[in-house]
């Protein structure tokens, strides 16, 4: 079974930069696709940034292209979110999410094609 707890959120203007950490652990991280999605208040969960399991793979919503980058560190067993420029439609609670393990070297970006959820975290940008 794979926890997932992440960390980093906070309250920051526009303009400016947050780095979001998930810590995983029960599993053997690198064969794990990962991912962050994000939902607003009255909004449904939306995909933001994938990686496949070895982390030579990457996806980003196209909002956040340019400004967002995911990366996993396996030594760390934590997989991160860069969040630069930050822009006020970016306020959410973001979510670090977890594929079933795979050696495929595909990225996902659908809800459901995750099996395991962290708790959370709020991010807010201030114009």
């Amino acid at each position: 079974q794979v926890q997932l707890v992440e960390t980093g959120g906070g309250l920051v203007q526009a303009g400016g930069s947050l780095r979001l950490s998930c810590a995983a652990s029960g599993g053997t991280f690198s064969r794990y696709p990962m991912g962050w999605f994000r939902q607003a208040p009255g909004k449904e969960r939306e995909f933001v940034a994938a990686i496949s399991g070895s982390g030579g793979g990457t996806s980003y919503e196209d909002s956040v292209k340019g400004r967002f980058t995911i990366a996993k560190d396996s030594a760390k067993t934590t997989l991160y979110l860069q969040m630069n420029s930050l822009k006020t439609e970016d306020t959410a609670v973001y979510y670090c999410s977890a594929h079933r393990p795979t050696f495929s070297s595909t990225t996902y970006v659908q809800e459901n094609d995750y099996a395991y959820w962290g708790q959370g975290t709020q991010v807010t940008v201030s114009s």
